[in-house]
């Protein structure tokens, strides 16, 4: 008997064999068991997901000889010949083919004779949209009020071209797509019923790469079938579909904690050696970052057998939330902008570079292809004034150690030789610079008035920004604040925003600041709430002042013109 492919043997006979549409087939299944029959059903959703498999199931299910019933007995002449396709009142169209009024006539036709066999005329026609639009009108009629032994069943991958006068006559069911988890443990079932060995790893890898496809899913598994000689292996799979070892995303992604850019630059070129896609790198990377960032949010959202789980769990302690979002924001425009890049290999290591140097560091240096820069102690002092006797033999520039962030700095200048003697031999009791013009502005023991908002922008926030624009001051008492954050912005109230801030305010203040952040349902009067409602109002005066120009309004009224609020913007 010649080999059947697994996407035609194991297509579903009933509705029971049926995977992750159950909320069509309760609705269908109780239908047909209380005899509720429609006489026009609309299925709808991407390729794969069942369509068609469904339609054939309810041609079963209104022509086995049992009976109207949910479950067709499978065995009876109706039952398979439906499944053989060979059924005389069962008509399955390919709109696609015959998208003309032509072919719809005839078929309308033939609907008005009584069936030969079977209990219903069944019309099953598939990507309904792809007829025209003389065709739909012709069928119109007959949709709305076919003769009672007559049943329609269309089928679209896009419902937005089917006319609303057919929706509206049709009971309309919308297929979803399969999670991978659905697909992987139907493939599951699948090899231990054929009896094929495989790993277990092997399985979530086609679930992903099926796309919510079940078809696709069993085509990919014989795929795998035949590239593995007869058993399923996980290293088989990934060569098969260009995917990458988990094992060097995790390289990459410790070499990005670390800062490391020589080992980031090395886990790269490692994939490059074994010949992967990096295409497909970008995507399983992303794909590992979403769920690095379910196991920091939602932990017990993480599946229990998830191959790399503790894995998963380790870098998610190790990385920063904020970091984990913008990796992973950045990894899919990288694979967005792949195609534009000289090559796949410099479009991957220009996304991980990316990564490396848009990584907030606080108070930290970052050479982009190196190891992080020495940091010195919190309390380093500032120089204010050489103290050592010799000068130096070549022209230098003098670095200021990283520092706390409150304590002022004093711009440093380049000196010759012949400069730096005097400056060494006799210190002077002020700076050779002048002072920076952000301390001229205001005295140095600065007094907080209670606005938080002109605060703010007096403050050298950098990072900081998007906690203090999204906190809400609920309370100071001298060098003490209390801020309260929404809970929809509570990534942006960690530790490492909250110390940032603190610094700011310090830094401005010129002494130590505590500081204090609640997370709340929700806030109100944040800066950046009172930025929105300001924008806000200056939108409505500029349409106001659009609206009540006179020149507009003669243009309105005399040319019928009319306006686009859209439009409008305020200068």
């Amino acid at each position: 008997m010649a080999y059947q492919v697994l996407a035609r043997k194991w297509r579903p006979r009933t509705f029971a064999q049926l995977v992750g549409q159950e909320h069509v087939i309760r609705a269908l299944a109780n239908a047909f068991a209380s005899e509720r029959l429609h006489h026009a059903y609309l299925l709808t959703g991407t390729r794969g997901v069942g369509k068609t498999t469904i339609a054939r199931i309810m041609a079963k299910a209104l022509n086995c000889e049992t009976g109207i019933t949910s479950d067709p007995c499978g065995v009876c002449s109706a039952c398979t010949q439906i499944d053989a396709g060979r059924f005389v009142d069962l008509l399955e169209i390919d709109a696609a083919s015959n998208t003309g009024i032509d072919n719809i006539r005839e078929v309308l036709d033939n609907a008005q004779y009584a069936p030969t066999a079977g209990r219903f005329k069944v019309y099953i026609i598939d990507e309904v949209h792809m007829l025209s639009k003389s065709a739909f009108n012709a069928m119109l009629k007959t949709l709305e009020e076919p003769p009672g032994h007559v049943k329609f069943i269309l089928a679209t991958t896009d419902p937005q071209k089917v006319p609303i006068t057919v929706l509206s006559r049709c009971l309309q069911f919308s297929l979803r797509q399969m999670t991978p988890q659905q697909v992987s443990g139907h493939l599951n079932n699948v090899l231990n019923a054929e009896q094929i060995q495989f790993e277990p790893g092997a399985l979530p890898l086609l679930g992903h790469a099926a796309n919510g496809s079940m078809r696709d899913a069993l085509s990919l598994l014989d795929q795998a079938i035949a590239y593995g000689a007869g058993q399923v292996e996980e290293a088989g799979v990934r060569a098969m579909l260009g995917a990458v070892d988990q094992s060097y995303l995790f390289e990459l992604l410790n070499a990005l904690i670390a800062r490391d850019g020589a080992a980031l630059m090395a886990a790269a070129d490692a994939i490059a050696g074994r010949g992967l896609s990096y295409e497909a790198a970008l995507h399983e990377l992303a794909h590992l970052l979403h769920q690095i960032a379910v196991a920091q949010t939602v932990p017990g959202a993480l599946a229990d057998d998830l191959p790399q789980r503790t894995n998963i769990l380790a870098v998610a302690q190790a990385l920063a939330p904020e970091d984990t979002q913008l990796f992973y924001q950045i990894a899919l425009h990288g694979r967005r902008d792949l195609p534009l890049a000289p090559d796949e290999y410099a479009g991957f290591t220009m996304t991980l570079l990316r990564m490396l140097a848009f990584a907030p560091a606080a108070n930290s240096h970052i050479d982009a292809l190196g190891a992080p820069a020495a940091r010195a102690p919190a309390t380093a002092p500032v120089p204010t004034a050489p103290t050592e006797a010799a000068a130096p033999a070549e022209p230098t520039v003098v670095e200021e150690a990283p520092q706390r962030a409150y304590v002022p700095t004093i711009p440093v200048q380049m000196h010759t030789p012949e400069e730096a003697a005097p400056l060494v031999a006799a210190p002077a009791p002020a700076p050779a610079e002048p002072t920076p013009p952000w301390l001229e502005e205001e005295p140095a023991n600065r007094v907080f008035d209670g606005d938080w908002r002109t605060l703010l922008g007096r403050l050298k926030l950098g990072r900081a920004s998007m906690l203090a624009q999204h906190a809400e001051l609920t309370g100071h008492d001298g060098d003490s604040y209390t801020l309260r954050v929404a809970d929809e912005h509570k990534m942006v109230a960690t530790r490492d925003y909250q110390e940032s801030l603190r610094e700011a305010l310090e830094g401005y203040f010129g002494r130590p600041i505590q500081l204090k952040v609640n997370v709340d349902a929700s806030t109100a009067d944040t800066p950046a709430a009172q930025a929105a409602r300001e924008r806000e109002q200056k939108q409505r005066d500029a349409e106001a002042q659009i609206q009540n120009d006179g020149f507009v309004q003669t243009l309105v009224r005399d040319f019928g013109a009319s306006i686009l609020p859209d439009s409008i913007k305020p200068v």
